[in-house]
Order: structure tokens, then C-alpha cells, then sequence
């Protein structure tokens, strides 16, 4: 009865656009059709503001005495996005998982749902825009390019004016709404050098016209409210990235516009974190993006990660993402070539628990990893399987389900034919994945005698 009259309410709410926000208290709601979780939970950048349980009819509920004015994010397991709340807003929305995004509608008082759907916009037209821009525009010349990205972060710019125009957006809203914009053409202007010589082989990053990064004099590092904007987010990741290129010395070992040096060109990327962004939370979630993909994608000497960690401790030790740095790095260190493999159970098809180290105990054994909700990859993994088993029969392959319910794996094993003896299904998703540093389903783990050779290779690239 009450969830009843309380949606009632908020309905008769949403219905009074003009109205004013004269209470801090916010209500956030709506119906989710096909759910594909029990709950949705509402963040304030990585903070859970609160959760609501789906009732019977798929609504959900949030009454907020008050918020944190800016940016959220709700997430609706797996699925995510925007919402941007401030004092006073009585907002639904309604969506259906079968197409979250595409079917995800706003309605609400004042100026909530507008704001709200002109950035969901925003970020539809921008998915849109990225294929267009990466398969025509990043292969044009410079000048060619400029005028293009210009001519659309122009059009936004015009449709942002044309909306504050109609409907009184607060600061802070309209804040949010330009740097979306801006941040989307400043990355696509970041990555075009690189993404131009991956293209058609053309070298431009010494070449660019005067005035191509002018935009830089308007970025900001201190910002707070942006740094969990994806956009801005992936601006900054592209800026640095830019710069550590443009100016690192000789010893990056930059040949034929690739670094050969990770080592150095990744210590210059926290240098450079350290010296340009004094917004602290932003810091954080740099120096944490540059030392995961150092770590994960590197794959460097084991001299040279201890390396790169004490420069990291040095500049970042009190990050709050420390401690699952510090689990990653680790966790790597126990994968290094001569080491023994994790002695992680999985259980095969008859219900019986081995240990990997047992599986691979005798001879040369790849592990390779699936899982049942990206078919796509499965069918082509396994074609990969087929194709090595034939070329390189001196090597056992071993398949490792990560993450798919018991009947389904059983099925998919059966189905597809696959041998009954080499296939098995991970006991615990988080233990397994961070036992080997799966973060890719392409990886694979080579050992001889359960002693690990390679832990970081890939089932497509691997030299066996």
C-alpha cells in the first residue's frame, strides 16, 4: 500500500515540470521490464549511496532525505548509467534489459528529466559517432579531421543552447552536460596521431597544424564533479598517454611510434600524473589505471615490476585502490616463469575436485578459459583448440569454465563434443581469476611439470 501511494505520488510529481525544488529530499524510482537482477544501487562516484529491492511488478524506490548534487550512477547488475540528481528532484525512469540503454526513458519534475535525457543522448549519439569516427575520420589528414570533430562538437554545443534556452538547468547540470561534450571531441583530438598511423602508417604526431591542441588551455585537472564523467575520465587517460609519448627521452626506446621500454614510458606516465593533477581522487584513479594495465599488459621481467611498484609506493603508497594493487601485483609475482602453478581447485565432470598442479603435473599442459555467456568467443576458442591440437601434439590443452551454472557447462561440453577428461569448471570465480590474472578470456597459462612457463600468453599469439 505504501509503495503503491508512493508511486502515486512521484507520478503526480513528474507530471509538474514548472514546479519548485523547495525540499532537499529527492525521490528516485522506476520499472525495470526483464529484470536481470533483484536490485538496483545507486552510486556516488565508487560510494553506494543506497540499494532498492525490485517489488513484485519490477518498481524500485529510492527517498533520499538529501544528496550529494551531481553526477551518479545506477547500476542494475550488469548494466549501468547516468543519472545526474540535485536537492529536490522527483525522478523515474523506465527501461528494458533486452535494450537498456536505447529503451531507458526519464521523466520527472523541474528540469531533472531533461537534463537526464540529453545526456543519455549524448551518450547514444557518441556510441554512434565512434565507429564513424574510427573507421573514416581517424584515416583523413589533419586539417580534414579538425573541421569534422569540430563540425560535431559544434552541433552538441548548438543543441545544449537550444535546451537551456527552453528549460532553466542549474550550474552544475549544464556544467555536466558541455564537458560531456567537450571531453568526447578532446579525446577523439588526443588519440588521432596514433589512431592516424594504425590507419594508413602515416607518422602526423610531429606534423599536427598550429592551434591542434589550443583546447588544452581549457582543460581542467581539479574538477572534482567531472572525475567520474566517462569522458573526461577517458580524456585524461588519453592526455597522459599523449604527452608521456610527445616527451619522454630516448630511453622509452620509442622505435616506429611503439615504445619498447614499458618500464620507463609507464614511471614517466605517474611523473606526469604527479606533477599535472592536484584533484586527489582523480589522482588516485590515474595512478590505479596506469600501474593495472603496466602490470597486466607489460608483461615484463620480474626485476622490472618490483621496479616500477617502488616508484608507484613512492608517488601514490597512501591510493585508495592500494590494497588491490597490492593483491594484483602479487598475484603476478606468483606467476612467474619456473614457479609452480597456484594450487587452485576445479572440479571435473564427474564431481571430483583436482588441483591444477595434479592436472598439469606431467608434461607440457596449456590452460585455456571459457565461459558460457559469450557463445562467440566459446565457438572460437575452441576452434583455436582444434586447430592447435593437430599442429602441436605435444602440448595437452585443458579448458577451465570460469563463471557459467553447472547444467549449462555440462551441456556445452556435451554438445560441442568436447573431450570429457581436459574439461573442467572453476569451484570460485574470484579465486580463479585472481590466482592466474585472468583478465582476458584470450589468456592462457603454459606450463611443463605444473612449472609455469608463460602465465601472461594468448591462445591466438601464444609461441609454443
Amino acid at each position: 500500500m505504501i509503495k503503491n501511494l508512493l508511486f502515486l505520488f512521484l507520478i503526480t510529481l513528474a507530471g509538474c515540470s514548472n514546479g519548485e525544488k523547495n525540499s532537499p529530499k529527492v525521490f528516485f524510482a522506476g520499472q525495470i521490464i526483464n529484470p536481470t537482477d533483484d536490485y538496483v544501487v545507486l552510486y556516488k562516484g565508487e560510494h553506494i549511496i543506497d540499494s532498492a529491492k525490485l517489488d513484485e511488478k519490477n518498481r524500485f524506490v529510492f527517498e533520499l532525505d538529501s544528496v550529494d548534487e551531481g553526477l551518479h550512477h545506477f547500476n542494475h547488475s550488469p548494466e549501468l548509467q547516468y543519472v545526474f540528481l540535485e536537492k529536490g528532484d522527483s525522478l523515474m525512469i523506465r527501461l528494458n534489459t533486452i535494450d537498456f540503454d536505447e529503451s531507458l526513458v526519464f521523466s520527472g519534475t523541474n528540469s531533472s528529466a531533461e537534463i537526464n535525457n540529453f545526456l543519455l543522448d549524448l551518450f547514444l549519439s557518441n556510441e554512434k559517432e565512434e565507429k564513424t569516427i574510427y573507421k573514416e575520420f581517424y584515416g583523413l589528414e589533419p586539417s580534414e579531421f579538425l573541421g569534422h570533430v569540430d563540425s560535431l562538437q559544434k552541433e552538441k554545443i548548438n543543441n545544449l543552447k537550444s535546451l537551456t534556452s527552453e528549460v532553466e538547468l542549474s550550474s552544475g547540470a549544464e556544467e555536466i552536460a558541455k564537458a560531456s561534450i567537450d571531453y568526447t571531441y578532446f579525446s577523439y583530438k588526443e588519440k588521432y596521431p596514433f589512431a592516424h598511423k594504425k590507419h594508413n602508417g602515416q607518422k602526423v604526431l610531429k606534423n599536427l597544424p598550429e592551434g591542434f591542441y589550443d583546447y588544452r588551455k581549457d582543460i581542467s585537472f581539479t574538477n572534482a564533479h567531472l572525475n567520474y564523467l566517462r569522458p573526461y575520465y577517458d580524456f585524461m587517460q588519453a592526455h597522459i598517454r599523449n604527452l608521456s609519448f610527445s616527451n619522454c627521452s630516448a630511453s622509452c626506446e620509442i622505435k616506429g611510434d611503439e615504445v619498447r621500454n614499458q618500464l620507463h614510458f609507464n614511471r614517466h606516465k605517474l611523473s606526469l600524473i604527479d606533477s599535472l593533477v592536484k584533484e586527489n581522487e582523480l589522482k588516485d584513479n590515474l595512478f590505479r589505471n596506469v600501474a593495472f594495465n603496466y602490470l597486466l599488459a607489460a608483461n615484463d621481467t620480474e626485476k622490472n615490476i618490483e621496479s616500477f611498484i617502488s616508484d608507484f609506493y613512492l608517488r601514490s603508497g597512501n591510493n585508495r585502490h592500494i590494497e588491490e594493487i597490492n593483491n594484483l601485483y602479487k598475484g603476478i609475482q606468483n606467476v612467474q616463469p619456473k614457479k609452480k602453478i597456484p594450487n587452485v581447485l576445479v572440479t571435473n565432470l564427474d564431481g571430483e575436485q583436482i588441483s591444477l598442479q595434479d592436472i598439469s603435473k606431467d608434461g607440457k599442459v596449456v590452460f585455456y578459459f571459457w565461459t558460457g555467456t559469450d557463445k562467440g568467443h566459446f565457438k572460437s576458442i575452441i576452434k583455436r583448440v582444434e586447430h592447435l591440437s593437430q599442429t602441436k601434439k605435444d602440448y595437452s590443452f585443458v579448458g577451465i569454465n570460469i563463471k557459467t551454472e553447472d547444467s549449462t557447462w555440462r551441456g556445452m561440453v556435451e554438445s560441442y563434443g568436447l573431450d570429457s577428461q581436459k574439461q573442467y569448471k572453476a569451484n570460485d570465480f574470484e579465486e580463479i581469476t585472481k590466482a592466474l590474472i585472468i583478465h582476458h578470456l584470450n589468456r592462457c597459462v603454459i606450463t611443463e611439470d605444473a612449472t609455469i612457463v608463460d602465465a601472461f600468453s594468448d591462445m591466438y599469439t601464444a609461441s609454443l
